[in-house]
């Protein structure tokens, strides 16, 4: 790693390519994205909203039992996924759910974990998606472990490690960055700074000039970019998995952005936050901001627009349908799947399962 304290510096602002207002800016003589890098991005954004919103509708109906919202993240989360190659690794929280979408699992087996199921719904190999983790930070350890045994074994493999703010206050977070550093791993450490962990404010938890510059001591470069500007955060989580790539060790990204919703649909963000405070953030929609460009420089006309709104619905009625369906829990498989030689003790527990079952089949 670069002992060279200049070059682990992050930008002293967010980088941003695309301002609120749709207009594109001369961040450092930066060059935005092709348009259609932008148009797929786009494309993503409308069908990560959507899909929030099924979300949130499934929890009030009984068929999901929690849902992390990432309403007004979703640019970090379609840019996580559209940066990366097919052989590449997406380590996800459980609020990116959008991601794991994005990067092409099935949302109705995406969204299995929180509708209270005792696994994961897909497999991870499939999509080379890890599973969402619920705890903070756990799962970056698991990403850089992957992505170190990558690197020994000569793979063109770059993982994705995506936490929250409140997950750099975790000490998995500082061991992850350290070990990644040390064996030079080709991770990046992707941190959606939402300005809130639940309901403890960022001025609670770091007094550091960003998150950022977390990295600084492990010898990790770090970035800071606008997460709600879709441009921006391809051309700077693009630049650093190329970095990862070509060998140069792990990446640290902070994205500046903001949760619109609640922690989950059992919190009540009211009683930390003022309204005023969320209407603030309004403007920056991430989905308003690139529409309008997109319109502006002639890349987005009203049919295309509907023609993405319509797929949105689409798989926001798959979601639905899928979710809709009642399962009948076979309770062997609490038993089936823990170890692959059953223990005597779990087989004594399925006796008495299946006792209790023929008692009640009985009456």
């Amino acid at each position: 790693m670069t002992r060279d304290a200049d070059r682990l510096l992050p930008s002293p602002e967010p980088v941003m390519l695309i301002d609120p207002d749709g207009r594109p800016t001369a961040a450092g003589g930066t060059s935005l994205p092709a348009t259609d890098a932008l148009l797929h991005g786009y494309a993503g954004l409308v069908t990560a909203r959507r899909l929030n919103e099924q979300a949130y509708a499934l929890v009030r109906q009984g068929r999901l039992a929690v849902y992390p919202s990432s309403h007004g993240q979703e640019a970090c989360q379609v840019a996580a996924a559209q940066v990366l190659s097919e052989q590449d690794w997406l380590f996800p929280t459980y609020r990116d759910t959008a991601a794991i979408v994005a990067r092409g699992v099935d949302p109705v087996d995406t969204l299995v974990l929180l509708k209270g199921d005792w696994h994961s719904g897909y497999d991870p190999y499939e999509h080379k998606v890890a599973p969402q983790a619920t705890p903070l930070a756990t799962q970056l350890l698991h990403a850089v472990g992957v992505a170190h045994a990558a690197r020994l074994r000569g793979e063109d493999t770059v993982v994705m490690a995506m936490c929250g703010d409140g997950a750099t206050s975790e000490g998995d977070f500082h061991e992850a960055l350290n070990f990644a550093a040390v064996f030079k791993t080709p991770v990046v450490f992707f941190i959606q700074n939402n300005e809130y962990a639940i309901s403890v404010p960022l001025a609670r938890q770091s007094v550091a000039p960003s998150l950022a510059h977390k990295g600084i001591g492990y010898g990790v470069p770090g970035e800071r970019v606008d997460g709600n500007d879709l441009a921006a955060l391809l051309r700077v989580l693009g630049d650093a998995v190329d970095r990862a790539r070509a060998g140069e060790g792990p990446q640290l990204v902070e994205a500046h952005t903001y949760r619109m919703q609640a922690h989950t649909n059992a919190d009540d963000a009211t009683r930390y936050r003022q309204d005023d405070e969320v209407a603030g953030w309004v403007a920056k929609d991430p989905i308003l901001r690139l529409e309008t460009y997109l319109r502006a420089v002639g890349a987005l006309d009203d049919a295309q627009a509907a023609a993405f709104a319509e797929e949105a619905e689409r798989v926001a009625q798959h979601t639905r349908d899928g979710l809709n369906r009642d399962v009948v829990p076979d309770p062997e498989d609490l038993f089936r799947f823990v170890y692959a030689q059953p223990t005597p003790q779990l087989e004594e527990q399925l006796a008495l399962v299946h006792d209790e079952l023929s008692r009640e089949d009985a009456h």
